[in-house]
């Protein structure tokens, strides 16, 4: 929870990223509360009123999962909807034209895309979350501590520079309607 509020704040790409991997956290616990209580929860150096709300927050989150429907795989729906307001903003900078720095990284990053989009398989995807799922794939095998071929670690490095700045103009965005 508090990790998941700073990175909301400074960096949404980061969030989703990190989201995704409560929800599969979530998954390896079994969706068992007083496990996730006993080996994450607990772990925090904060005051017993703070763990109360961060264990709320995952037994929230549980709840939802169940309620949506995504207990093997599938993500939260809240998460989704940034990844489609991220989705539209991609859009709007790609139309519009006016930023040289989004349309040089997208320019980069657009054959990765393409190619990433053939391997996942499914033409449901839109550019933004095929670079999401590029991103959360290398960190799995990292996490696994696999190799990563260095063609693989470029395409990905496209795919993160074109979502670090879109997080920016983001933030820019959300910090603007205040």
């Amino acid at each position: 929870m508090l990790i998941a509020q700073e990175k909301r704040r400074t960096n949404i790409a980061e969030y989703v990223l990190y989201m995704w991997q409560v929800e599969d956290v979530i998954r390896a616990y079994k969706f068992d509360i007083d496990l996730i209580d006993k080996n994450i929860v607990s772990q925090y150096d904060k005051p017993d009123s703070i763990k109360k709300e961060i264990k709320n927050w995952y037994a929230n989150l549980i709840l939802m999962m169940h309620e949506e429907y995504i207990k093997e795989k599938g993500h939260l729906r809240f998460v989704k909807n940034i990844i489609n307001d991220l989705y539209d903003l991609h859009i709007q900078l790609l139309t519009r034209k006016k930023d040289k720095k989004y349309l040089e990284l997208y320019r980069w990053a657009v054959d990765n895309i393409q190619e990433f989009k053939q391997k996942l398989q499914d033409p449901g995807l839109n550019e933004i979350e095929i670079c999401f799922s590029g991103l959360y794939a290398l960190l799995l095998l990292r996490l696994q501590k696999r190799t990563v071929n260095s063609e693989t670690k470029k395409a990905m490095m496209t795919f993160s520079d074109l979502l670090a700045f879109l997080s920016l103009r983001f933030k820019e965005r959300e910090d603007d309607s205040r």
